[in-house]
């Protein structure tokens, strides 16, 4: 059986972030291995992201405007020591090792994590081996991103304010079917 493969491609805003962490405490049967980011604000100003993984909840600042860089995206700083401190452990883990039943959420795929050359090492060696995904990508165009969104065993589904709160169910019972 073909490992499922789904990018959940939205713009900011959209929720993805929601939607993947609504998909993970539906998910009853899986183990899943990964992160989600989300947005800091300050006096509902966005200042920078933070990561927090999925097993244990580990957090740190991903980025943010009162970082040097680089890398610098945008008005931001990424610190990449936090993907690879942080993310990179479990996910290299189940790359070396996947078990059956184990499912990979990372939010999201986008240019403050890629920054990390190690954690696009990864993720292609994830999207190599026998493991399910499922991963948020920005919209915009990046030639990391547009590979995967090409590759015939990837399922790529709109995530927009109309499908977002359905999607975890739909996503949860197709990723739990024997």
């Amino acid at each position: 059986m073909m490992p499922t493969r789904i990018l959940l491609e939205g713009r900011p805003g959209a929720g993805k972030t929601t939607l993947v962490r609504r998909l993970a405490t539906l998910l009853r049967d899986r183990r899943t291995v990964g992160f989600t980011t989300e947005e800091i604000r300050q006096g509902g100003a966005r200042t920078g992201f933070a990561l927090e993984t999925l097993e244990g909840g580990r957090r740190a600042v991903l980025a943010h405007v009162d970082f040097p860089g680089p890398p610098r995206v945008g008005r931001y700083g990424v610190d990449p020591d936090v993907i690879e401190q942080l993310a990179l452990p479990s996910l290299m883990s189940v790359a070396a090792d996947p078990t059956a039943g184990d499912l990979v959420l990372i939010d999201e795929l986008g240019r403050m994590e890629l920054a990390c050359t190690a954690f696009q090492d990864t993720v292609r060696c994830l999207f190599e081996s026998d493991i399910d995904i499922v991963a948020t990508v920005h919209a915009h165009h990046d030639p990391f991103t547009d590979a995967l969104k090409q590759r015939p065993d990837v399922t790529l589904l709109q995530v927009t304010r109309t499908n977002r709160d359905t999607l975890p169910e739909d996503l949860a019972a197709r990723l739990e079917e024997p």
